[in-house]
């Protein structure tokens, strides 16, 4: 039987959805009628690639009504196998979390713990997945380059706990809410963050102030993190800026603004709530361990790993005072953004870091 709770947070979403999708039809309408039409309409190239497909996605799931939306999330509703189901709620959280979380939606994600491997004790290494992703991504099918990094780093004498979070929120909303629950975990911590968790794991610690845990925080190791900001949401930004010029396309800004605020947050990398539109100033903190491992690709020299340049991800930039000092960095050669988090090779500089 499907879930009510999630049956119920799918009807106000897509109820809000099409209402939303109905309002932007509207207000091209009014622009077209209002000005003589001289210019060919064209579909925008994907500049911000995932991200908007993803948002496209949702428009066209919710678009054709509430029977069609309940029939597309199917997975939410209980019926299909539960990982598919996370993995389908932490991808809507991630495009629209931030509007789940403001309208109440049964659908957000709350932040919890979970043990990604039972009876394992030691210290505490809590895993923060990236965007639109969930603990149990820590532990996708391998291949022959892939590793299972929980087990192994549970051998070193770690305890593996995967964080998930609803990652369309702001990012200081996050590191708020993570540096309140790290209080509930005895002894020595370390922080192991993948993209966007490296940044909710800067802002816990920018917010934990002189809590128990910030005293006994043993290390931070970040993976693809965008410390100094991501091109892509940059692209994103410049695209809803260019839509607003024209009159024509000037109601298309606001479905582009529509990306949640967790996306927002990795245009400079921001940290605390003060940093809206800029990169943080925070340093990483001291008496603490802190790594950076970057990966490239050979078609993405701009981008480094796909998503994140090799520069943001290792904490560098032109001005000294944003330069973020590492006890040390890796890069590698021929990894992609999401590979980071599998991968042997790393997985065996994670080992030589945190024996």
């Amino acid at each position: 039987m499907p879930n009510p709770h999630l049956l119920r947070g799918a009807s106000r979403l897509a109820i809000d959805a099409t209402t939303g999708v109905a309002d932007l039809v509207e207000a091209m309408h009014a622009e077209i009628t209002r000005l003589p039409l001289t210019a060919k309409r064209e579909r925008t190239s994907g500049i911000t690639g995932l991200v908007y497909r993803s948002v496209r996605g949702v428009t066209r799931l919710v678009g054709g009504g509430l029977d069609l939306a309940l029939g597309a999330l199917t997975p939410l509703l209980g019926q299909a196998d539960p990982d598919r189901a996370n993995a389908t709620l932490a991808a809507l959280n991630g495009v629209l979390g931030d509007y789940l979380e403001a309208t109440a939606n049964p659908l957000a994600t709350p932040m919890s713990l979970h043990p990604l491997m039972g009876g394992a004790t030691g210290t505490p290494l809590v895993m923060l997945h990236g965007l639109c992703m969930n603990e149990a991504q820590w532990r996708r099918p391998s291949d022959e380059n892939s590793a299972d990094f929980p087990a192994t780093l549970a051998a070193l004498g770690y305890q593996p706990l995967g964080l998930r979070y609803n990652s369309g929120r702001s990012i200081w909303r996050n590191g708020a809410e993570l540096a309140k629950l790290l209080e509930s975990i005895p002894g020595p911590i370390t922080l192991l963050g993948h993209s966007m968790g490296g940044l909710v794991a800067r802002s816990a610690i920018a917010q934990a102030g002189r809590s128990r845990w910030r005293k006994q925080l043993q290390g931070l190791v970040t993976l693809g993190t965008p410390h100094q900001g991501a091109p892509l949401e940059r692209g994103g930004q410049q695209l809803q800026q260019l839509l607003a010029v024209s009159a024509y396309s000037r109601p298309l800004a606001a479905l582009a603004a529509r990306r949640s605020a967790g996306i927002r947050d990795l245009r400079f990398g921001s940290l605390l709530e003060a940093d809206d539109g800029k990169t943080s100033r925070i340093a990483l903190p001291r008496g603490v361990a802190c790594y950076a491992v970057a990966g490239s690709l050979p078609k993405a020299s701009l981008l480094g790993d796909g998503l994140v340049t090799v520069a943001s991800a290792l904490g560098q930039h032109r001005e000294t005072v944003r330069r973020l000092a590492f006890t040390d960095t890796a890069s590698f050669p021929g990894l992609g953004h999401l590979a980071l988090q599998t991968d042997a090779a790393v997985l065996r500089q994670l080992q030589d870091w945190l024996r």
